[in-house]
């Protein structure tokens, strides 16, 4: 299989073509580079004590690691505890239960066996308190607690081990006023010695940093802060867009501002259905938030953008979404504009629900240099991944892999020593979507190819930002066809991906048009080739809250064009379609000039446990069917048909349940012999359902040791099957546009013949 070539630009033209450009991905290129690859996945609800239910709330949020890189330890503010992760073997982490705290942590770091955390104890926001304090790793013991007199957020331990330093951020309600500061009391930064090992409570004292800022100069927000070698302490005033340097007095040597991330042309700023990074966003304040340093004169921020408070002439909305590397004099040595964004957009992250607000939301920059090459890891909160930079040239990093890192990716820890480095994911959805547990995952450097991503834009004949994959088929010469779905309701498009290299390029869109405009509402989720050049695609369609029963929007089928243009829309009977209830059609196949389509689930005239596939007969524009049976149903995630494709006389079906991860049961293909369906026809009779025969199925493949095979969790929806003449399977999983409940991934697999 191919590698894709590298194009070498000089640094005049690079600069050129900063404001739109993506950085190269040169990881992904060389197999004999290094890469860092996902190992494993923990579900935070694995470390919950016996007795506890494990659809329990849980929320991995700050991450560290032991010195010796063996043990990992999160903080939980949803449960109030501490979870400790063994990581002896990174691809096989173990449970080792939790501390219990007082009240909510917000930030934890590990000496010589003691956990310092950061904790909220606050009553209101006019009224904040907290801690810091110390607990014995071993025993779970607390040991020494210090007042901070405020709410506590990041903290810090000096490279020397001599103090420790909190930002005491006393945060802002954002329901009053709109969230706009001062909101008073002002946050300052906390110092407290250690001595033995543990925190010296009678040394603390306080750095003020108001009346620095030019937002709000009373009402200082410390945010995050670390600590350089030489013991001086930076801190992000993220609500301020301000930056303060701290020697270990807790004396400024230098503030500035944060300043405006100005002329990044090629962005998505509208929430609309769509992805089109056609559009400008013009001074736009960073606003930065997790801050590293790089070495004694440098670090990095990841500028999150809030803007709550405006200034003529700045954008009102659309977050910064840049990370930057400065000189502690308040230079900038580089700014990465709109790169990561686009990047993330390439490999199919970007979150349409995000494009007017913080796009995909940089929330933590961490630098370490493992084996040798300085690394910079960007999390970005809103796109579920992890940029990996190689930084050995300040003024020109560059990007080398872009990792999956589950929903809400919220803090990270390198660990030099192992070549490893680890993040804890927030979100939790695991009540309502069995399995979408919080997770804290482990990657390792490995001398490997990138396992991720599976498909990317880059080196593709048009720039293209994709998501929600559900159908595919194959189109010959290594080509695979796949559609969008209703995630893109006003851009319905046709992807054309290309397997003869490794990652999969997709090259181009074809969108879908109906007498040369965007076609409407389109909720497409599988495609056939037509045996001309063009395509026939199947839809869901949906149904109005509180509407009639037939649908608003019924499943049918559309014949396109190889441009994209729709030629027919063929609708369902009305006494078929009459019975039809939210899951419409799913996988389309056509064989000689007959069209299969798969119901989704059941609908109102099937038997319990079945549901369709339906017929259409291109020449005499008959229709039947015949009853499907399921697998087993659950009393939680009922199954249902999610793809259908046609290879050598049989129809390949995916039946899947709805769960995740440990939850999830079924995600299987199976196979009928297309000699063996024999179809009754629809009737125009809409008084009575028709009971149609049922079709025998083969079970061909259990695909759950597939979908780890990255070294996540199992996710829901795998949705696309295509196969290739000579029996080679691919399969895809559906990212929903990397919406609230998703982690962004799109797995493209390539499962061998079947």
């Amino acid at each position: 299989m191919k590698k894709r070539v590298v194009l070498a630009c000089g640094s005049a033209v690079l600069a050129l073509l900063a404001s739109s450009s993506t950085s190269s991905l040169a990881g992904w290129r060389d197999a004999s580079n290094k890469n860092f690859n996902r190992v494993s996945s923990f579900a935070i609800n694995r470390n919950l004590p016996s007795g506890v239910k494990s659809t329990t709330k849980t929320s991995a949020e700050t991450i560290t690691a032991t010195k010796d890189g063996k043990t990992l330890i999160y903080t939980d503010s949803d449960l109030g505890v501490l979870g400790i992760i063994d990581i002896t073997d990174p691809s096989d982490p173990k449970g080792e239960g939790i501390i219990e705290l007082d009240a909510e942590p917000t930030s934890v770091m590990e000496r010589k066996g003691k956990i310092f955390v950061g904790i909220n104890t606050s009553e209101s926001y006019t009224n904040p308190s907290g801690s810091i304090t110390s607990y014995d790793l071993k025993t779970g013991i607390k040991s020494k607690e210090c007042n901070v007199g405020g709410q506590p957020d990041s903290v810090a331990i000096a490279p020397s081990g001599k103090f420790i330093a909190v930002a005491i951020e006393n945060e802002r309600d954002e329901e009053f006023n709109d969230g706009v500061i001062p909101q008073m009391p002002a946050g300052n930064v906390a110092f407290v010695k250690l001595k033995g090992g543990d925190l010296d409570c009678d040394s603390m004292f306080f750095a003020d940093v108001s009346g620095l800022s030019e937002i709000a100069p009373s009402d200082p927000e410390p945010e995050f802060l670390t600590i350089n070698k030489k013991g001086e302490t930076v801190v992000s005033l993220q609500e301020n867009n301000h930056l303060v340097v701290l020697n270990k007095k807790g004396e400024v040597i230098s503030h500035f501002s944060a300043g405006l991330v100005s002329q990044m042309a090629g962005m998505d700023t509208k929430k609309d259905g769509a992805h089109t990074f056609k559009k400008k966003l013009k001074n736009v304040r960073r606003e930065p938030d997790g801050l590293t340093w790089i070495d004694n004169d440098h670090f990095a921020t990841a500028n999150e953008g809030d803007y709550k408070l405006k200034k003529e002439g700045q954008a009102k909305r659309g977050g910064s979404r840049s990370w930057t590397i400065w000189n502690k004099d308040g230079s900038v040595v580089y700014e990465d504009g709109n790169r990561l964004e686009r990047a993330i957009a390439q490999i199919g992250h970007f979150q349409d629900d995000r494009a007017g607000k913080k796009g995909v939301e940089p929330e933590s920059v961490t630098y370490a240099k493992i084996k040798g090459t300085p690394y910079m890891f960007v999390g970005a909160e809103r796109a579920g991944v992890v940029a990996v930079y190689d930084v050995s040239d300040l003024s020109q990093p560059t990007l080398l892999q872009l990792l999956p890192s589950g929903i809400g990716p919220e803090g990270f820890v390198a660990i030099p020593n192992r070549g490893l480095i680890a993040s804890s994911n927030e979100k939790d959805y695991n009540k309502k979507e069995p399995g979408l547990a919080s997770h804290v995952m482990t990657y390792e450097l490995q001398k490997a190819d990138a396992i991720y991503p599976h498909i990317t834009n880059e080196g593709g004949y048009d720039f293209v930002s994709w998501g929600s994959i559900s159908g595919m088929v194959d189109g010959g010469d290594g080509k695979i066809y796949a559609v969008n779905d209703s995630t893109f309701s006003s851009q319905p498009r046709i992807y054309v991906i290309d397997t003869n290299y490794s990652p999969a390029i997709l090259d181009t869109a074809i969108d879908i048009k109906l007498k040369g405009k965007t076609a409407p509402f389109l909720d497409m989720e599988g495609i056939t080739l037509d045996g001309k050049g063009g395509f026939y695609v199947s839809t869901e369609g949906f149904k109005e809250k509180g509407g009639p029963g037939i649908e608003q929007a019924p499943a049918a089928v559309y014949h396109i064009s190889s441009d994209g243009e729709i030629l027919e829309k063929i609708d369902v009977p009305y006494s078929l379609i009459q019975y039809q209830t939210k899951a419409g059609f799913e996988g389309i196949a056509k064989v000689g000039d007959t069209l299969y389509m798969a119901q989704q689930k059941p609908w109102a005239d099937d038997p319990f446990n079945t549901t369709k596939i339906v017929t259409y007969n291109l020449e005499s524009n008959e229709w039947g069917a015949v009853n499907y049976v399921f697998e087993k149903q659950g009393r939680k995630g009922g199954v249902g048909i999610s793809e259908l494709t046609h290879h050598d006389g049989y129809l390949y079906a995916i039946e899947r349940d709805s769960n995740y991860g440990a939850k999830a049961k079924l995600k299987s293909i199976f196979r009928i012999k297309v000699s063996d369906i024999n179809p009754d026809p629809i009737s125009n009779d809409t008084s009575t359902p028709i009971l149609y025969p049922l079709v025998k199925k083969e079970f061909v493949k259990d695909l759950r040791s597939d979908l780890t095979s990255t070294g996540g969790f199992i996710l829901e929806k795998v949705e696309g099957l295509a196969i290739k003449k000579d029996g080679t399977a691919y399969i895809s999983t559906d990212n929903d546009g990397t919406s609230k409940k998703s982690t962004g991934e799109t797995l493209f697999l390539n499962i061998g013949k079947l």
